[in-house]
C-alpha cells in the first residue's frame, strides 16, 4: 500500500492523538524536494538517539513532554511548544511522558526580501 503525502492545499490534521496515542504510528505528511514534515511517536521513557539532519529542523511538541538535547543542554520540550536547529546541529529526544511531535525539515533555499 502507497503511503499518502499531502497535496498543496490539502488540509492535514495534526491535533494530539489523546487516547489513540499509543495506537498511533509514525508518518510522513509532507514530502517534495525540500521539505518533510512528519509526525513522530515518542513514548515516555524511549530515546531517539543523538543524529542531524543536513536542513533546518522545527520539532513541535503536539502532546506530552520530551527530553531535548542540543547546543549541550538539555530543555523539556512541552505541549504547544516547538524549538528550531540550523542544519546539521546534533540533537537527541527521549520521551517523558508519551508525546506525539510534528518535525519540519527545510532543505532547500528560499528567496529572502
Amino acid at each position: 500500500m502507497a503511503l499518502h503525502h499531502a497535496e498543496p492545499g490539502e488540509i492535514v490534521d495534526v491535533r494530539p492523538l489523546g487516547a489513540k496515542l499509543k495506537q498511533g504510528i509514525n508518518a510522513t505528511l509532507v514530502l517534495t524536494d525540500h521539505l518533510q514534515v512528519f509526525r513522530f511517536i515518542l513514548p515516555a521513557g524511549e530515546e531517539f538517539a543523538d543524529h542531524k539532519v543536513h536542513g533546518e529542523v522545527i520539532v513541535q511538541c503536539l502532546e506530552g513532554e520530551v527530553e531535548f538535547r542540543s547546543h549541550g543542554k538539555k530543555q523539556m520540550l512541552r505541549t504547544g511548544e516547538l524549538v528550531y536547529l540550523a542544519g546539521d546541529d546534533p540533537h537527541a529526544l527521549k520521551g517523558i511522558r508519551d508525546a506525539s511531535v510534528l518535525v519540519t525539515i527545510f532543505s532547500g533555499k528560499t528567496n529572502r526580501a
